[in-house]
């Protein structure tokens, strides 16, 4: 996948669901990883022309693991012209060594958005933008479907009223191939994650699940994404 395919998915979700308005302030939450980096791209080539003129700030939580070189994302930040800032937290010990938590994920989410939202709030950010590609959107409807027995899946924007933010979703049209094809192509500095339960998670299973279904059923994706898209699910926009 090329930049000018990226940033054209990447608009299409934009416009349909109005995630950027003119002077927005917009956080974009760097992992390191490929989503992320490649989500960075992506609105760093829309800033040059879209209509509603919009600043960004690019901020990354370190959960203080250890072995974590962020100079290439600091570098690629900074050919971008895009202020970077690194929060740096205990998450990891806190988890690992202090509670040594078995399934820590969805606590180290919560209180990795609470320190992203801190920072972005501090920076004088309105919105943050996550880097949730299409395939993360069919795994977390299909994880809450088998673990929680619900039809669930994050909404493209969701308005965090106690922190007065707004989060944005913007390559929720984007398939993970093309977010591994963009990485390839443009030699994206990824980061290698250093959480101890990388690969090992529900959403691996789910992941990995879902791959099956596609080979036997080939489209089964495309179904499943159609279904969250048109499944008026709560909290959703409606258009």
């Amino acid at each position: 996948m090329d930049l000018q395919r990226l940033m054209s998915l990447t608009r299409q979700a934009i416009d349909k669901y109005h995630m950027i308005e003119a002077g927005d302030h917009i956080a974009v939450g760097i992992s390191g990883g490929k989503d992320s980096l490649t989500l960075l791209c992506a609105l760093h080539g829309l800033q040059r022309f879209y209509p509603n003129p919009f600043k960004l700030s690019a901020i990354t939580v370190d959960l203080g693991l250890g072995n974590l070189n962020l100079d290439p994302v600091r570098e690629l930040c900074g050919r971008f012209g895009v202020p970077y800032q690194v929060v740096s937290t205990e998450i990891g010990p806190i988890l690992f060594e202090a509670r040594k938590e078995t399934n820590p994920c969805s606590l180290c989410a919560k209180m990795r958005k609470g320190a992203l939202n801190e920072k972005a709030k501090e920076l004088g950010c309105n919105k943050i933008a996550y880097a949730h590609h299409k395939e993360d959107l069919i795994e977390t409807m299909m994880m809450s479907l088998i673990y929680e027995g619900r039809f669930y899946a994050f909404s493209p924007y969701t308005y965090l009223d106690r922190m007065d933010l707004t989060v944005i979703r913007p390559m929720i049209m984007v398939p993970e191939a093309d977010v591994i094809g963009f990485q390839k192509k443009y030699q994206l500095p990824v980061c290698k994650n250093p959480c101890p339960v990388d690969g090992h998670t529900k959403r691996e299973y789910v992941k990995n699940l879902i791959r099956q279904l596609e080979r036997e059923n080939p489209g089964v994706k495309s179904r499943l994404f159609r279904a969250v898209i048109e499944g008026n699910i709560k909290g959703w926009p409606q258009l």
